[in-house]
């Protein structure tokens, strides 16, 4: 579900009790780990990590007036969801696949870009992290520029 919330601490107050405090730590090992570059705002009723224009003028070949998108989170009614566009993009996704499995001993829960938790205590913070981290704008930029800008 969109959230119409304007920023992203009106985004994270907005969110069910039983929500706030994996939604909070994951937007902080988000932050935290995500290389320089990046900027963090709302899109798509999520919110959203993405290249700024002024990295990256023409911007998102959907809409190039919107910024490239990277990573997104949000909290959906079944689960929390969690985009990442490198993913997607086919970058890590064996290594990504790999380490969840061993850590949680279950295949993650995903679709082409998301990976849905259902539980916060399946939420592997430390590999989030690592994930995020390894991306920098230029490498996400050059990825996108390969695959999708049209």
């Amino acid at each position: 579900m969109q959230s119409k919330a304007e920023t992203v601490e009106q985004y994270l107050s907005e969110l069910p009790d039983e929500r706030k405090e994996s939604m909070n730590l994951l937007v902080e090992t988000i932050r935290q780990n995500l290389p320089a570059g990046f900027a963090e705002g709302m899109g798509y009723g999520m919110i959203l990590w993405f290249v700024p224009h002024s990295i990256y003028p023409a911007g998102y070949h959907c809409d190039p007036k919107l910024p490239l998108p990277f990573i997104s989170l949000a909290s959906q009614k079944g689960n929390i969801s969690f985009y990442h566009m490198g993913l997607y993009a086919g970058l890590h996704m064996d290594w990504f696949t790999e380490q969840y499995t061993s850590f949680l001993k279950k295949k993650p829960d995903m679709g082409k870009s998301c990976i849905r938790f259902k539980k916060p205590a399946d939420i592997p913070y430390e590999l989030i992290a690592d994930l995020v981290s390894r991306i920098s704008v230029q490498d996400w930029i050059s990825t996108y520029e390969q695959n999708y800008k049209r």
